[in-house]
């Protein structure tokens, strides 16, 4: 008699539902062929996760996009219960009215976790209704136009927002971003010529990429991880030549807990300027793990931006760097600084790591690794990775390299040759 048991159906609902949420969406729907019983296990899932593999794809784009937003429809014109999650990722699908409709039906569910992102050059614009979804707390959007009504309030519940490509007004990127009291995790992709305020409280990780004229972390006091990467056009170097303040302190000022920092293209160049009238003395005592890449080694306001974060680091343990690959025509000579301009204890005694790459051997990126080796008694290993522009002496470098004293009995420079 137990052989002939239908053990899996007979599981409770929670067990079948947990099982199906697993699979595709396409083909837990299809369970519904497998007997009257299981018709209709699938419409309770609460994760609906939708993409190209939903249809059978052919070579009449028309017909995949009509299949796709039909099997669509039909999931949720059939659903029963909550919808926890539901995430949309094709390449197909174009700006269609149908998704609006479908919006509507998910703001009337109390969607918790919501993605969307049509295929490239497709963007659409939210509904107002889509606001409606108070009970967010994971935000995926690309390629959008976000239009927040008036009386928008904000997503009191969300704490993770990812917005790539998205066409918004400057004031309500800022809002929105405000009144989402329990945010944690920001994630802002190709945004274009942004001047931005960020005041998130329980923020904790922060990824900015895109075409930043200012960028203030303004209430951030929980942040522990930043990454972030700028691109520079006309209008924004034009703006950085003009902008006044210490960009250091208005980025850096309001971070007292941050563990990792990664700065990315033109990242030191934007917290150089007015870096000489900066006064915040913070101490990023939790700082552990810090890059830094394309530093130009021949711009002095971009070294003392370096220097800045690691004498203010001490409990720093691993520190990666990479220089800039476009390099003036000549040396700069001032390397009084590394003699006379520092303070008399410049001790890194946590530090164990250093990688840098891109090296291209000009005088402050030499003095710059004769000081690390100098104030670091407990470094393990400095790996250095030449530019590929060198042609010429390596073997000289290598050698003056290797002659530099180093405080650390344990520590080990490598060199090594990054591929192309």
């Amino acid at each position: 008699m137990d052989s002939e048991r239908d053990l899996i159906s007979d599981l409770p609902q929670s067990i079948i539902e947990a099982i199906l949420v697993k699979v595709p969406i396409r083909d837990a729907v299809m369970t519904s062929a497998l007997s009257t019983k299981w018709r209709y296990k699938w419409s309770s899932i609460t994760e609906l996760v939708f993409d190209d593999r939903c249809v059978t794809t052919c070579y009449d784009k028309s017909v995949v996009e009509s299949n796709l937003i039909h099997f669509i429809t039909r999931c949720l014109f059939l659903h029963n219960g909550p919808i926890h999650k539901f995430a949309l990722s094709s390449s197909y699908l174009p700006n269609t009215p149908d998704i609006d409709q479908w919006l509507l039906f998910l703001s009337r569910k109390d969607v918790k976790e919501l993605s969307i992102e049509l295929g490239e050059g497709e963007w659409f614009k939210a509904p107002s209704y889509f606001f409606s979804c108070k009970k967010l707390t994971h935000l995926e959007l690309v390629r959008c136009e976000l239009d927040p009504p008036l009386n928008f309030k904000g997503f009191m519940c969300l704490k993770h927002l990812n917005l790539q490509q998205v066409v918004i007004p400057p004031c309500d990127i800022e809002n929105l971003i405000s009144s989402c009291p329990l945010l944690e995790n920001l994630e802002l992709s190709y945004f274009d010529s942004l001047e931005l305020t960020i005041r998130a409280p329980k923020l904790r990780y922060l990824n900015l990429e895109g075409e930043f004229k200012e960028i203030c972390l303004e209430n951030t006091p929980n942040l522990v991880g930043i990454s972030v990467a700028m691109y520079m056009t006309d209008d924004i170097a034009e703006h950085f030549e003009q902008s006044s303040g210490c960009n250091f302190d208005k980025f850096l000022g309001n971070v007292p807990l941050i563990e990792h920092l990664t700065g990315h293209i033109y990242f030191t160049k934007y917290l150089s300027i007015g870096n000489d009238e900066g006064s915040n003395p913070m101490i990023y005592n939790h700082l552990k793990v810090l890059e830094l890449y394309q530093v130009s080694f021949e711009d002095m306001k971009e070294i003392y931006v370096v220097l800045r974060l690691i004498l203010s680091s001490p409990n720093l343990e691993q520190l990666l760097i990479s220089g800039s690959t476009i390099t003036a025509s000549t040396d700069i000579h001032d390397l009084e600084i590394w003699e006379k301009g520092l303070p008399a204890d410049c001790t890194f005694h946590k530090l164990k790591v250093v990688k840098i790459s891109d090296f291209s051997a000009v005088l402050h990126e030499m003095a710059f690794i004769k000081f690390l080796l100098l104030n670091s008694p407990v470094l393990e290993s400095m790996t250095i990775a030449p530019s590929f522009c060198i042609m010429d002496g390596k073997l000289k470098m290598l050698i003056e390299l290797l002659s530099y004293r180093r405080t650390s009995p344990l520590a080990t420079i490598k060199f090594v040759q990054e591929q192309a």
